[in-house]
């Protein structure tokens, strides 16, 4: 079997150093880039099956880099970066990334949720009926059922639910939700999003005033768990 491939691209000399180490040591093979430029010349080339992002790059911003990937790379992206602010993880969600981790972080987290988005990548290429507890959605013939029953759902439904599955365990933003279901003309319609998590939790959740599907991430937007 081989091993999966990560893409590091950040310029801190002892970041890269640390991480080859952590990585190799993980079992993962590693290909390190400087600068922005550089980083998405090699994603092109060669897809890896994670990149590790920093946002301070010397040639061009990180979140510039992470918007251009997005463009065509649809594994995951997992930003490490020393900007620790809220503003700048909701823009990176917004702008793509898998997950955001501040500097300096451990590497026992590190290295666990690198495997647990690869195995989400490796899932969601191997099978298109996905278990989630008391749900079973089938991406390919776009059907849903809870409890062996089936639950009948709108087109629109099905889109967002499809969405928070494919991005299991993630925090999506009300930007990224509204965008990649309704498009761009719709990133400010957050009540908009509401009123359909709402309808939507009302179709899959046992009791929807508990949700143990769709958790709301106050003021950033859902996890699907």
């Amino acid at each position: 079997m081989n091993k999966a491939e990560v893409l590091v691209i950040d310029d801190e000399a002892q970041i890269q150093k640390l991480l080859r180490i952590a990585l190799e040591s993980a079992d993962l093979n590693v290909r390190q880039a400087e600068s922005g430029r550089d980083g998405v010349l090699m994603a092109a080339n060669h897809p890896p099956d994670l990149i590790l992002l920093d946002i301070g790059l010397p040639d061009m911003s990180g979140q510039e880099v992470l918007k251009e990937l997005r463009g065509w790379y649809t594994k995951a992206i997992i930003i490490l970066s020393v900007q620790a602010s809220e503003a700048d993880i909701v823009t990176a969600l917004d702008n793509g990334a898998t997950d955001y981790i501040t500097k300096p972080f451990r590497t026992g987290e590190l290295l666990a949720r690198i495997r647990s988005a690869i195995r989400r990548n490796n899932v969601e290429q191997e099978r298109s009926i996905i278990v989630c507890g008391d749900l079973e959605i089938d991406l390919a013939a776009r059907t849903v059922k809870r409890d062996g029953a089936l639950v009948k759902l709108t087109a629109t439904e099905f889109n967002l639910l499809a969405l928070f599955v494919r991005n299991e365990g993630r925090v999506l933003t009300h930007r990224h939700l509204l965008r990649e279901v309704w498009g761009v003309g719709y990133q400010q319609e957050t009540q908009y999003l509401r009123v359909f998590v709402r309808s939507l939790r009302k179709k899959i959740e046992t009791d929807p005033e508990r949700p143990r599907h769709i958790t709301t991430e106050s003021g950033v937007g859902y996890r699907f768990s």
